[in-house]
């Protein structure tokens, strides 16, 4: 089997800026209201669990939190750095944090949680480093999580394409239902308490190269399936995609893509 955790450390890697340019946009949109489950203001001292750009870190700078990010990938540390000046930026991975017992007010994790090999521990990680009567949420895609990569799927379908080989799967052991039921139930397995659950759906509006661009520079799991693809095969998810694309595509050209996550909260005792 393939180890989960060291195979999306290789998709990531190098890729912050094809991130940014893409998919990152899709991902801020739930970065308010995870800060205001974790009640992110002056002086909270709040962890952002694999910060990405550093999206959610530096909005959590906006409200006066003091906020410590950290993330695995040295690209992505580079841009956080960049766009979260204010926040004490480190390298670490889920779920070894570098950190002592309850030092934290709140640990927040957006759309990190789907992306590591041991989801359960990852969340009693977070629950650890936080402070009695600290808080902890985390964003995850639910199924179906959205237009956007239902688009490419289906472009890769019309072309024919196929799911390369090495990419990860989450051992079945590891799973848990993309479910509130299933969210909320790992927040409680992992020692949190008046645990809450709230499905958030939203339109996300790209231009079609820009959503394109995310996923032919190989982001993700879709994007590793379509950059992988040989160069015959490519040009004909590529042109499936220009078809498809019009069904999705506004007034103004722009793609239309509805979006669909969980948002889960939790007390540490």
């Amino acid at each position: 089997m393939v180890d989960f955790d060291a195979a999306e450390r290789r998709i990531w890697a190098g890729r912050a800026e094809a991130f940014r340019d893409s998919f990152a946009k899709l991902c801020a949109h739930t970065a308010p209201a995870l800060l205001d489950v974790v009640g992110a203001g002056p002086g909270v001292r709040l962890l952002d669990v694999g910060t990405g750009i550093g999206t959610v870190a530096a909005a959590a700078c906006a409200r006066g939190a003091a906020v410590t990010a950290v993330d695995a990938e040295d690209s992505m540390i580079e841009l956080a750095r960049r766009n979260a000046p204010a926040a004490d930026i480190r390298q670490a991975v889920l779920p070894d944090l570098p950190f002592a017992a309850a030092g934290f007010d709140a640990v927040v994790a957006n759309f990190v949680v789907n992306h590591v090999g041991r989801p359960a521990d990852a969340v009693a990680a977070m629950r650890r480093v936080t402070r009695p009567g600290g808080r902890v949420a985390a964003t995850i895609w639910c199924s179906p999580a959205g237009a956007g990569h239902e688009l490419l799927d289906r472009a890769v379908e019309a072309a024919g394409a196929h799911r390369p080989a090495g990419l990860p799967r989450l051992d079945p052991l590891e799973e848990f239902p993309r479910t509130r039921e299933g969210f909320a139930e790992l927040f409680a397995a992992a020692g949190l308490t008046d645990v809450t659950c709230e499905p958030i759906s939203w339109d996300h509006l790209a231009d079609p190269e820009e959503w394109w661009g995310g996923a032919a520079a190989g982001v993700g799991l879709i994007g590793q399936t379509i950059s992988r693809q040989d160069p015959d095969t490519l040009k004909r998810v590529k042109a499936a995609y220009d078809d498809l694309a019009r069904e999705y595509a506004g007034p103004d050209g722009r793609l239309r893509l509805r979006y669909h996550a969980l948002l889960a909260g939790g007390r540490a005792v």
